[in-house]
């Protein structure tokens, strides 16, 4: 499947370094408004450049157009790139306004193309793990989730120095604000969404507690740096989200059900360790067991992948799965009714500001099906056991509890 990316930017990188784990795809070239940034870029990747958007919009050649641009030319440039026949996969978030985002899905639609959103995580190794464990009732039926998405004190990070392979500067400015929610929330409501369905509802809450972010460059927004949701499932799960850049780093998700929870430490890792933890009784006292049982991921990819980053993460998956899906002739996991399903709970929460309003879902998806690796049948596991613990640690747990 032969691919052109537009945008040669931050993220840009990690698309080409991870390009390489699939050989399916074939990039033609790649193109940027600021054109010394996409000669930069092609030179240092060894790659095809364009020296026009429309020169790269009418290669017959070209069946896939990544959109790695800035949020605020989203629309526009998918928009152009299905008008001209090409299949999209854009950069999240589908678009910033959902008229727009619908707007897309619906000519993508008339047209007989795809398009997708990022992020693609939860074609990762754990998620797919997490959702099969989920699957087969490791823990009972599901209740509520716990996703946090807090990336520190960022402002006061040292950001300015922050450089992709190719040498282009973390977009601070814009980061700050398009905000952290519409950058980062994604990564968990794509989880949500894929295990629990649809969701029906969304009550947040969002604030810009840091407006200037000490920056030298004054911002024209003060998009949230802070937000909390809890959003409602037609399943009848319950999740909470929380997505930052204030409080201490923490990645971490908890599914907790009647007989236990399923967790994981950092959805930004494809292969970081699930677990599971289980409550236990002992006399007249109930407790969760501070152990947590490793719930073994279906499959490893073994070598890291090859980027400094503060993540370790296929993003080109989500292409690959483009390209599977058209090649093969069956839906998208990645479906343009997933993205927008996603791309409208992430406004809402974007959107709810300080006013900590219901927002009720318009959109909806069909279900998707796991990635074939890990779809129901390819093998059993036992159940995993607790281990047993000595009198001593019993006593230290029991110590702590209330009477």
């Amino acid at each position: 499947m032969r691919i052109a990316i537009v945008g040669c930017g931050f993220v840009a990188d990690y698309y080409l370094k991870t390009l390489q784990r699939h050989p399916e795809l074939k990039l033609m070239g790649v193109m940027d408004r600021v054109p010394e940034r996409a000669e930069r870029f092609s030179e240092y990747h060894s790659v095809p450049r364009y020296d026009t958007f429309d020169d790269l919009l009418k290669d017959p050649d070209v069946d896939i157009v990544l959109n790695l641009t800035n949020p605020r030319s989203h629309y526009q440039v998918s928009r152009d790139c299905l008008a001209a026949g090409k299949h999209v996969y854009s950069e999240k978030p589908l678009a910033m306004d959902m008229a727009d985002a619908t707007e897309l899905v619906e000519l993508a639609e008339r047209r007989g193309l795809l398009i997708a959103s990022a992020p693609c995580s939860v074609l990762g190794e754990t998620a797919q793990t997490v959702w099969r464990a989920l699957r087969e009732n490791r823990i009972g039926k599901v209740r509520l989730v716990y996703a946090e998405m807090d990336d520190g004190l960022v402002h006061k990070m040292p950001y300015q120095k922050w450089v992709s392979e190719s040498g282009v500067p973390w977009p601070y400015k814009d980061e700050f604000e398009v905000g952290c929610t519409l950058e980062h929330a994604g990564y968990y409501v794509t989880w949500l969404t894929a295990f629990f369905g649809p969701a029906e509802s969304v009550t947040a809450f969002s604030s810009c507690l840091i407006p200037d972010k000490e920056t030298n460059v004054p911002l024209a927004v003060n998009a949230p740096d802070f937000s909390v949701a809890c959003i409602k499932f037609a399943s009848g799960v319950v999740a909470r989200l929380t997505c930052g850049i204030v409080a201490p780093h923490d990645h971490g998700l908890r599914i907790i059900g009647d007989d236990g929870v399923l967790g994981i430490h950092d959805c930004w890792y494809y292969e970081d360790p699930v677990y599971i933890q289980r409550m236990v009784t002992l006399r007249r006292k109930a407790f969760m067991s501070p152990i947590k049982q490793r719930y073994p991921l279906l499959r490893k990819g073994g070598k890291r992948f090859n980027y400094k980053g503060s993540q370790q993460m296929d993003f080109a998956r989500g292409v690959a799965e483009m390209a599977a899906a058209i090649a093969e002739g069956r839906p998208c996991r990645l479906s343009p009714r997933f993205s927008l399903h996603n791309n409208e709970i992430v406004l809402a929460i974007q959107n709810a500001m300080e006013t900590s309003r219901t927002y009720r879902l318009t959109t909806t998806f069909e279900p998707i099906a796991p990635m074939p690796w890990a779809s129901d049948g390819v093998e059993t596991r036992e159940q995993p056991q607790l281990e047993p613990m000595s009198t001593a640690k019993v006593a230290a747990l029991t110590s702590r509890i209330p009477q």
